[in-house]
Parts: structure tokens; sequence; C-alpha cells
């Protein structure tokens, strides 16, 4: 029976060590994923403290809005520079006209009566003529006389004096006639055209836009010509005179582009070119503006005179540059924001200087637009180059008073700062533009090789460019980095009302404040 019996092997117990080993395996496990949920939990409610919004690239188009009457170029007001009765209007609206042509008549008969009136005290004045020279015949014969008679003593001197001046009284009286007779010439002429007036004419080629005569109207011409017809001379080419205001017409230059709508037709636009700013300003209620015209090709002929034109003055336009909206530029903390009141308060490291690099990140994209030759590309990364390591060797070794020019990478006056932000009484704005004229001159000597290898269109378009960048106006915004709001100083361009061109320590696909409160969708 013992036989029978299996044996058993004896059973071995688990070592403490390892179920000790397991447990705290667990225990780790579950701290770390409360920490992870925690951390989480703290960044996305530090995410949801404030509304962001992505900086992205577009174009940007910057445009001055007015209205405006469109007008023909040339409208003549035809009148009549004499008085009477309309007998015959041969024209009407919209009707066209060639230069010469009748387009009305007023009645000749008081100027015929005149011109025969006329020819009658012409003949008149002739014949006082003739009998003036009889008279003088007459008395030079009778001078002649008496003088031979005097000689010879046979009559008083007296005689002889008296038959001269009979004799300069009738050529006086000649002169008269003659006179006489020119004057009656002339006013004879006058009737004469004054008739040739009574047949009004077209003076150009055009179209009849106003008749204010009918048949049998009394026209009277005193001091001023009554306006009979208004005739545009070429509806094919038309103008816009557009209302700018002071604050807007220093950007208005001659041959920018204009697109306009007429309520006519409000889902065409048409397209025009600003021909001349003019100096008149017009003060409306304390409001300054000044008239610039725009001109318009008609050639479809479908735009009428006096329809209101809708226009728009592109005066910049940007294309695929970086850009935010412009809630993130005027977004400021809370005062009860303590992260992002430490944010401005430490500066960021994006606020040194206005973003690292500075004019660096901003040159090459200027270099693209110039379509370098292989030749000036070398040229222009080795002053490129030279012009970062000069930045970097100025932040490693900042001097004294601060550190270099914010627009080369530098730390900008003080250390901190972002780009020139110059602040004081009156002497703020010369310091400000001493020192821009020292980061232009110091940029002139880095890239003095490379603009010498250009030719002269790529210059002035270089020259442009670059004052642009050295003038152009710095602003800080906020960037949400890892959940905490960072301060950056960005350069800012043109800005079309809603979004703003950015350049500096921003990228696209950051996420930049625009306010608080929770993350918009």
């Amino acid at each position: 029976m013992s036989a029978a019996r299996k044996t058993q092997s004896p059973v071995r117990k688990p070592s403490p060590w390892i179920r000790r080993a397991v447990v705290a395996a667990v225990l780790l496990a579950l701290a770390g994923g409360g920490y992870y949920y925690y951390t989480q939990r703290n960044e996305q409610a530090e995410a949801s403290a404030y509304r962001t919004a992505k900086a992205e690239r577009g174009d940007i188009r910057v445009a001055i809005s007015a209205t405006g009457a469109l007008a023909a170029i040339s409208t003549v007001d035809v009148g009549s520079q004499i008085s009477g009765q309309v007998t015959d209007v041969l024209v009407d609206f919209n009707d066209r006209v060639h230069k010469g042509q009748v387009i009305a008549k007023i009645d000749p008969s008081t100027y015929q009566a005149q011109i025969a009136q006329g020819s009658a005290q012409v003949t008149s004045a002739r014949a006082s003529l003739a009998t003036a020279q009889a008279t003088l015949r007459n008395a030079e014969l009778d001078f002649q006389r008496k003088s031979a008679l005097v000689e010879r003593q046979l009559v008083a001197r007296s005689d002889a004096d008296l038959a001269r001046a009979a004799r300069d009284q009738a050529r006086a009286q000649v002169s008269a006639a003659e006179a006489q007779i020119n004057q009656q010439i002339a006013s004879t002429q006058t009737s004469r055209l004054n008739l040739e007036r009574t047949v009004i004419r077209a003076p150009v080629d055009g179209v009849v836009l106003t008749r204010t005569v009918e048949p049998g109207q009394t026209v009277a011409a005193s001091l001023q010509s009554p306006v009979l017809f208004q005739i545009a001379e070429d509806l094919s080419k038309m103008e816009i005179v557009l209302a700018i205001d002071e604050a807007d017409i220093g950007q208005v230059k001659p041959g920018q582009g204009v697109s306009f709508t007429v309520d006519s037709f409000p889902d065409r636009q048409f397209r025009g070119k600003v021909q001349q700013v003019r100096l008149s300003a017009t003060n409306t209620s304390n409001v300054i503006t000044y008239p610039v015209v725009v001109s318009v090709d008609n050639a479809e002929q479908i735009l009428l005179p006096g329809m209101t034109a809708n226009a728009e003055i592109e005066v910049s336009r940007r294309e695929d540059v970086l850009r935010v909206g412009n809630a993130a530029l005027r977004y400021k903390p809370a005062e009860d924001d303590p992260a992002a009141q430490a944010a401005g308060g430490a500066g960021g490291p994006g606020a040194q200087g206005g973003g690292r690099g500075g004019m660096a990140n901003d040159l090459p994209r200027v270099a693209q637009q110039l379509k370098l030759s292989s030749a000036q590309q070398v040229t222009f990364d080795a002053a490129l180059e030279a012009m970062k390591q000069r930045s970097a060797a100025r932040q490693a070794t900042p001097p004294a008073n601060g550190g270099g020019s914010p627009l080369f990478g530098g730390r900008g006056p003080g250390g901190g700062g972002g780009g020139i932000v110059i602040r004081g009484g009156g002497n703020a704005g010369a310091a400000a533009g001493a020192l821009r004229q020292r980061m232009q001159e110091r940029f002139n000597q880095q890239f003095a090789e490379f603009r010498g290898s250009l030719n002269p269109e790529q210059q002035a378009r270089w020259d442009s460019e670059v004052a642009a960048l050295l003038n152009a106006r710095r602003a800080p915004l906020y960037k949400l980095v890892n959940g905490k709001p960072e301060l950056v100083v960005v350069r800012v361009g043109a800005s079309d009302g809603s979004w703003t061109e950015v350049s500096g320590n921003i990228q696209q696909g950051d996420e930049v404040i625009v306010g608080s409160g929770r993350k918009e969708p």
C-alpha cells in the first residue's frame, strides 16, 4: 500500500522580494499616471485661459475706400451769345452730334433789320464824305487864289488866313466822314456776326446730355450766357473725382490701381487708375479732403455720367507674407494674470532685440525678390554670414551700455527692449532718428560690396526694401508656448484692418494670444 502511493513533490513558496517589486511597480505606474494627468490638466487649464489664433501666410491688400460720381472727361456747355426767340431745336437728349452741326436756331429777323439799317447808314456816310470832299476842293482853290493875290498885294493877308482855315476845316470834315463810314461798316459787321450766331452749332463731337430749351422759348443773353445744351465729348473715357481724407492722401500716388462698383452692376468690378492728385483742399465741417481724379475706360459704354462709384484705391499689396490678426497686436494681459505679467516683465527670449536674428531673417526674402545671379548670391550670402557672426559676437559679449542695435540681432538699449523704444521728453524723436541713422550707416558698410554688384533697378528695389525694414514700426504680442504666454516684439508692416504683416521671432503656425477666455475652436 505504501508502494502504491505516489510521491508528492514539495510546493515552493514565492519570494517576498518579488511581491514587493510588483507592488512597487504598480504604485510607480499609478503615481506616473496621476502626475501626467495632473500636468496635462494644468496645461489644458492654462491654455483654456487664452483665446489664440495661428500666424499664417497670406496676402495683404491695403486700400483706401471713397465714393465719387462718374463724369465725362470733357463736358461742354453750349449757350447763346445773343438774345431772341428760339425757332428750331434740331437735337434731343442722347443724340450724337458732330462738330459744326446745327443744333438750334434763333429768330434772325431782328439782326437782318439791323444789317439793313447799317447798310443805309453806310450809304449816308459815303454821301457825307462826297460832300466834304467837294467842299475841300473848293477851299483848296480859294486858298491858292488868295495866296497869289497876297503876294501881289491885291488882297489883305487876313483874307488869305481865312482861306487857309477854311481849307483845314474842309480836310477835317473829310476825315470825319471817312471815320463815320468805318464806324457804320463795323456796326453792320457786328450785326452780321449776330446774324450768324442765330444758328447754334455743336462745338465738339459728342453726345447731348441735357437740353434746356424748347422751340418758341425766348433766350435772354445779358451778363451771363444761358446754357441751352450740355454735350459730353467722349463717353468711352470717363473719370471719377474722389474725396480722400487728409489722413490717407499721403499714400495716394498717380498710377495706382483703383477698383470700383456701381449700383447698376453690383456684381461686377470695374478698374481705373489714379490720374491726378489735386492740391485744392476742401473743408467740410472741419474735415479736410483732397480731390483725386481717377481715369476709367468705358469702351463698353455701360457706365453713365452721374453714377455713384464705390471705389477702393490700392495703395499697397503684399503677397505671401507672414501675418497675424490685428486682435493679437491689440491684446494686453489683465492685471490679475500673473503668467502674462511675468512674461511681459521678463521680456521673454523673443523680446530681446525684436526677435532672434533681427534683419537677418528678412534679408533673404528681399534678396529673393531681386532675382540675383549666382555671383550676386555668393556676395550676398557672404555679407549676411558676416553680419550674423558680428551679431552673435555682440550678444555673447555685450558692451557696458546694453548691447548693439536690435535690428541686427542686438539686445537694444538697456539689454531688454524690443526694437527702437525710446521714452522721454521732447528729445525722444531726435534720439530715435539718430539711432536709425547710425544703423543705416552700419548696414551700408556691411552690404556695400553686395549693393555695388546690383544693377540700377535692383539697387532701387534693394534700397526701398531695406529702408522699409529699418524704419518699420515694432509692436509687442504674446505667443502661447507650452501653455504659457511668451512676450515677443515683432516688426509690423502693411495692414488691411484685419490682418497685419509681421516679422521677427514668429513663424508660420505659432499660436498667438488674441484675448482671454476659452480657446476658440
